[in-house]
């Protein structure tokens, strides 16, 4: 196998061909010389040779080269050598990330080697001075799109590298696509035949940009123009509609979201502007985008403020401000144990350039905290419902596991986030809203709406978890609500008939809410992100599907 590398020598990029052998540390393979003077004669330092061989092995040609890459970068790079003061999470340094690029990586000193290069080839260069591997920025670019930005494809290989370490066992084959059973219904199938023939045409290009900054029609924290829409005339409300999904998703997907979404354009925010961590989604709504307000108190919006006893810990050189998107999973006490050792093996000053890299790299991608002298630590569940919006204990008791805590809380909404754009229900439903919650998983616009002081008349809530439904209806009882919780277990229940009965009984629906599974959508599932005909994500057709019925059935009434 060989394996085509960028390196640098005196600011020089070269193409170098790597040949790993699949067994060489079998049999009659290289020995240890023979390999130090391979590396040697590729132009690096004997020392730093052993030293790399020594860190990986001799077997693994591979993991030695890029070792010497990162310490090669590292030695050479003057921001390296001295902490900057930015901000490094990915939510605040990687967005701007295209603007810093001369300042960050000294990229004026190699202008004249690499305006030549195709932009493909610089943004390989950009990611390999990071320390990510040639393979990781070309999987990088070839699912998130050539025109992707340097803090897309960086947010991508974080969640990739994450969900590789969380599930090693994740295979690589093609899997047959599930053949989904749509229903019976003849203005459903007209619909999506129609959709799908205009999701055709778009498969050569993709309009739709992420915005930076991520604020979508504006943020309470941030100054932006008076914000302007036109909704398409089969959008108009009510009822409302209000749909969530992750916001780097594969090519073309948010384009057919916003086709069947009667073509509303979707309002991308990142959630970093409302809470101490980064989230950063897509909305399709028909909601009004005046006049909103925020939920009060507002919450902390960086890490100390959210998290004060960590400060007292916290070394200089992690200059983290904001966590990361908050994940399904959580560092393993393993990997802790690890960053505690490598730590302690440098007590005098602050630990080598090389070893503050790998320190924060794990901080970046398990949003660890700092607890103790060297001793970090992924955060605790009611942490982060206190980052998600949630109340304490939301999702604590009744028999529900730490694991299950975490996995809930990952995929549900951010409460200030939504209550954000749900806040223009107030004036417009002052008695109180009926409210179809598809998707409900652990309630977070049931909170939202009962935070923003707006009644719930009516919750037909559908969630397939019966953890994540417990906890709707326990926080339900615990908060005396006074209108009628109604659930089910699977969207595929609500067919024409079932659906007629229910508006029948409760007089119709005021808004329709649900945030389809984005487990083929999102970075971090990078064996198996197969859009919107992936297994769990094509449920999006039935969020449309229902949102139809009851526009159709209504409109009837």
């Amino acid at each position: 196998m060989y394996i085509c590398l960028f390196i640098h020598s005196n600011h020089t990029p070269r193409c170098v061909y790597l040949h790993c052998e699949a067994n060489s540390n079998t049999g009659s393979g290289t020995s240890q010389s023979k390999l130090i003077l391979h590396f040697v004669g590729m132009g690096f330092p004997e020392k730093l040779v052993a030293q790399a061989i020594e860190e990986n092995g001799e077997g693994n040609s591979e993991s030695i080269l890029e070792t010497l890459l990162t310490y090669s970068v590292l030695e050479n790079s003057p921001q390296q050598q001295k902490p900057s003061d930015s901000d490094h999470s990915s939510s605040d340094y990687y967005e701007n990330f295209d603007d810093d690029l001369s300042d960050s990586y000294s990229w004026s000193e190699d202008e004249e080697s690499t305006d030549s290069l195709p932009i493909k080839d610089k943004t390989v260069l950009a990611l390999a001075k990071m320390g990510y591997t040639t393979d990781e920025a070309s999987i990088a670019m070839e699912r998130c799109g050539p025109g992707s930005s340097i803090a897309e494809l960086t947010d991508f290989i974080c969640a990739a590298q994450m969900a590789k370490a969380a599930d090693p066992f994740l295979l690589d084959e093609e899997k047959p696509k599930p053949k989904r059973k749509f229903f019976e219904n003849e203005l459903w199938k007209r619909k999506r035949h129609r959709g799908c023939d205009r999701r055709m045409t778009f498969e050569d290009g993709e309009t739709i940009r992420l915005p930076n900054p991520m604020i979508g029609y504006g943020v309470p924290t941030e100054l932006c123009p008076t914000p302007y829409r036109s909704l398409p005339e089969g959008a108009m409300g009510p009822p409302y509609f209000y749909y969530e999904n992750v916001a780097l998703a594969p090519k073309g997907v948010w384009d057919t979201i916003k086709r069947f979404l009667y073509d509303v354009e979707p309002e991308f925010v990142d959630s970093k502007y409302f809470c101490a961590a980064a989230r950063k989604r897509g909305y399709v709504h028909n909601l009004p985008i005046n006049n909103r307000f925020p939920l009060l108190p507002l919450p902390p919006r960086t890490i100390h403020e959210a998290l004060p006893l960590s400060r007292r810990w916290w070394p200089s050189w992690d200059t983290r401000t904001k966590l990361n998107c908050l994940q399904t999973c959580i560092g393993s006490a393993k990997l802790t144990e690890r960053i505690r050792k490598a730590l302690e093996d440098h007590q005098e000053g602050e630990p080598p350039l090389h070893v503050q890299k790998y320190v924060l790299d794990e901080c970046r991608k398990w949003n660890l905290v700092w607890v103790g002298r060297n001793k970090l630590a992924p955060l605790e569940c009611d942490e982060v419902e206190m980052l998600l919006g949630f109340p304490k204990n939301h999702t604590r008791g009744g028999g529900i596991s730490r694991t299950d805590r975490y996995k809930s809380l990952g995929n549900s909404f951010q409460v200030d986030t939504v209550a954000y754009h749900l806040s223009v229900l107030r004036d417009l439903f002052p008695g109180g809203v009926k409210l179809l919650s598809l998707f409900s998983g652990i309630g977070g616009a049931e909170v939202a709406l009962h935070r923003l002081g707006i009644p719930l008349k009516t919750v037909v809530s559908v969630e397939k978890s019966e953890v994540n439904r417990n906890i709707v209806r326990s926080w339900w009882e615990q908060t005396n609500q006074k209108g009628n919780l109604i659930d089910f277990n699977d969207v595929q229940e609500l067919d024409g008939d079932r659906l007629e009965q229910l508006i029948h009984s409760v007089g119709g629906f005021d808004i329709v809410i649900g945030g389809s599974p984005c487990n083929n959508l999102a970075g971090s599932n990078r064996h198996h992100r197969d859009g919107l005909e992936g297994k769990e994500s094509s449920l999006f057709y039935d969020y449309f599907r229902i949102l139809d019925l009851v526009k159709c059935i209504m409109a009837k009434r």
